[in-house]
């Protein structure tokens, strides 16, 4: 809501929530008119509207397509369904209505993502060769989240959080990006596992730790962490045939794009200590003013699905996007333990440590 209001040319006209109290207390501080269900609202949308589905996953499915089928035009928050199936079953529904159908995140459309995929394209750092994107939260089951509340009041729902796990609801960030800048990825290697199986409420038997080697199409090999244990860590490295293209913080859409290149000083080898600042070319789009995570515009996505249907060309965040960026999120968060793995044959006992190592 804090980010629509930097586009005033979009008007929310309802918002349904199956909590009535937490609908009322929204509205109520939003100053937005409550729905008396979804099909109602649905049913007296004015032409045109956009449905935000901002619900929880295992509801992402049936809302996305009861909207579609209602003739609206659908932003969904990720994944599109928890099922590859589900997905591109709504994605055909919205194609062959003639409608729109996005996912988030729309980080994507944000300034650091469209900026250093400029810089990709331009190849400053080269022949892009190797990338490697984190999105590592820190040790979140002891984050004080339980004080972790919305502007409006909403509690961080941290059992669903965990239902869901940290692949579904983090990857995206950087897949979308890697997508945006290279298409199609070909092949998924991955494992998950759930590593804090006491985390509270536990155990989810949910993936809270992923990692993921993506084999691009037409482009080069990228690496994908995601995990709710490692140190904070949410940056991406482009590694060229010239240097390093890098960002620190997927979350922060005015974060700087930097380019280190590459120099042999003597006998070494390395990237330079002085990274040169990449910048967009003009003004790019209104920010949020927050820190952490409210940094995002949020509404990005919204407005470029206005602004696609106002100017009658195509969406940036198409249904094909939206479709692959889901079928390889849900191929990362189902690969388990076993996924194409080679199992050993031998065997060895640790080491017995040296005595003063205790």
């Amino acid at each position: 809501m804090r980010s629509l209001q930097t586009f005033p040319q979009i008007e929310v006209v309802a918002a349904y929530d199956h909590d009535h109290a937490r609908l009322a207390a929204f509205c109520a501080y939003w100053n937005v008119v409550p729905a008396a269900s979804a099909s109602a609202m649905f049913e007296e949308l004015p032409p045109g509207s956009i449905v935000l589905n901002l619900t929880n996953p295992d509801a992402h499915y049936t809302l996305n397509k009861a909207a579609l089928l209602a003739g609206h035009h659908v932003y969904s928050e990720k994944p599109l369904a928890m099922q590859v199936d589900h997905a591109q079953e709504l994605a055909a529904l919205a194609d062959g209505a003639g409608l729109l159908l996005a996912s988030a995140p729309c980080s994507v459309l944000g300034q650091a993502a469209q900026v250093l995929a400029g810089a990709v394209r331009r190849e400053v750092a080269g022949k892009p060769r190797l990338i490697y994107a984190e999105l590592d939260d820190g040790f979140i089951p002891q984050a004080p989240y339980e004080s972790w509340i919305s502007e409006s009041g909403a509690p961080w729902p941290y059992q669903d959080e965990f239902h869901v796990g940290c692949t579904l609801e983090h990857a995206g960030y950087y897949l979308g990006w890697l997508i945006a800048m290279f298409g199609t990825v070909k092949t998924v290697v991955a494992a998950s596992a759930e590593v804090l199986p006491d985390k509270q409420g536990g155990p989810y038997g949910t993936a809270d730790f992923s990692v993921a080697t993506l084999f691009f199409e037409n482009g080069p090999i990228a690496r994908l962490t995601c995990s709710i244990a490692a140190p904070h860590d949410h940056s991406i490295r482009i590694i060229g045939d010239k240097g390093v293209l890098s960002v620190d913080q997927a979350w922060a859409n005015a974060a700087p794009v930097k380019f280190r290149p590459r120099l042999r000083i003597r006998r070494r080898l390395m990237e330079s200590p002085i990274a040169r600042r990449i910048k967009p070319s003009g003004p790019s789009h209104p920010k949020v003013g927050r820190w952490g995570a409210a940094s995002m515009n949020f509404a990005l996505g919204v407005a470029e699905m206005f602004d696609a249907l106002e100017e009658r060309r195509p969406c940036r965040l198409s249904s094909d996007f939206a479709l692959h960026m889901t079928e390889v999120a849900l191929a990362i968060q189902n690969a388990g333990q076993d996924s194409g793995a080679q199992h050993m044959t031998s065997r060895t006992a640790p080491m017995d440590l040296m005595p003063w190592a205790m």
